[in-house]
């Protein structure tokens, strides 16, 4: 479903992205994981036409979207969620989803009609659907972290994808909240058969969700493959895991 090869990333002199290497099936749940600074957003962003690639390709069903600006990545049904929540504090829950399924719908401009008329049981069955329907009309800047979190999973499920991006989906949660989020991720996977592909420092989390690990170190890819491949792989024990065998 998605394809990379040797991308290449650079600020100035700084090599962000070296050479990584990527490959999602349709269906899986792939976790890229790495040290801080190892590319792992960066990677992200050029999926999503944040940055353009210095080179390097990237193929989605099989189309080459390389260098495509963000709008027309969504177009191709590729939506993300940030390290930091990115959603409109001053507007209410239902608001925030509402807006990520009117821009979908092309409906943003509907001058005649009040958009609080427009999409309202599809934004119902999205809230519902990650469990924030009861705090529909709650503020955005009061909410907390892990609902914030959960907020913008949902502003992405607005965009219709099938394919997920979540950058760092559980981080700042408390315990309770990231075993609502690794739950919300695999019902997105397997009850919506979304294609899902995150990056995570929680290894609890990688391990116990993941279809495919991909590791990388200093921009580059290590390995990609399964949880006991990658667990025992020398060079991931080295740069990653401590150096210990936990085979």
């Amino acid at each position: 479903m998605l394809e990379v090869k040797n991308l290449q990333k650079s600020f100035k002199a700084f090599k962000a992205v070296n050479g990584a290497n990527l490959r999602v099936e349709r269906g899986q749940i792939v976790s890229v994981i790495g040290p801080n600074g190892a590319g792992k957003t960066t990677l992200f962003n050029v999926i999503t036409g944040i940055y353009k690639p210095d080179s390097g390709t990237i193929r989605f069903n099989r189309e080459d979207i390389t260098g495509l600006p963000s709008h027309l990545i969504c177009k191709r049904r590729i939506t993300r969620s940030f390290q930091v929540p990115n959603i409109f504090q001053r507007l209410s829950v239902f608001e925030n989803v509402q807006i990520a399924v009117l821009t979908r719908e092309n409906k943003t401009w509907k001058f005649f009609t009040p958009s609080k008329k427009l999409v309202i049981e599809e934004t119902e069955k999205i809230l519902s659907s990650v469990g924030l329907i009861n705090k529909r009309k709650n503020i955005g800047s009061a909410l907390s972290h892990g609902d914030r979190k959960v907020l913008e999973i949902a502003m992405a499920l607005g965009g219709n994808p099938e394919f997920l991006i979540l950058d760092e989906p559980t981080a700042g949660m408390a315990l309770e909240e990231t075993v609502r989020c690794i739950d919300l991720i695999k019902q997105l996977s397997e009850e919506m058969g979304l294609t899902i592909l995150f990056c995570e420092h929680d290894m609890e989390v990688v391990f116990s969700i993941s279809s495919q690990i991909m590791v990388m170190v200093r921009g580059n890819t290590v390995i990609q493959g399964s949880c006991d491949e990658v667990r025992c792989n020398e060079a991931v024990q080295e740069a990653y895991l401590g150096g210990s065998d936990v085979c």
